[in-house]
């Protein structure tokens, strides 16, 4: 890996282990979700009652925005349902 700065020319061997446990997002499944933040409080999260679960069929969800792809593409939204807890992600 170089340093991007004009100056510089500095440089640091990438350490192949570690690139290989990184996952793109190129690679991913569509079942696969993306979370950021395993100590996100669901309940201060805003609610929507546009979707319906598919693991137990309630209408409301808690849900965040991740821009997750280029930037002229829409966020992603991420649902959670406020019944069961099954996780889900929606494309718009």
């Amino acid at each position: 890996m170089v340093c991007a700065a004009v100056d510089c020319e500095a440089s640091v061997p990438v350490d192949e282990e570690r690139a290989e446990a990184f996952v793109s997002v190129e690679e991913q499944a569509e079942t696969e979700l993306i979370e950021t933040d395993d100590s996100m409080v669901d309940e201060g999260l805003p609610t929507t009652d546009s979707v319906r679960c598919d693991d137990c069929g309630n209408e409301r969800a808690w849900y965040t925005l991740k821009q997750t792809a280029s930037a002229d593409e829409p966020p992603t939204r991420f649902f959670k349902c406020t019944e069961c807890g099954h996780r889900w992600r929606g494309y718009n």
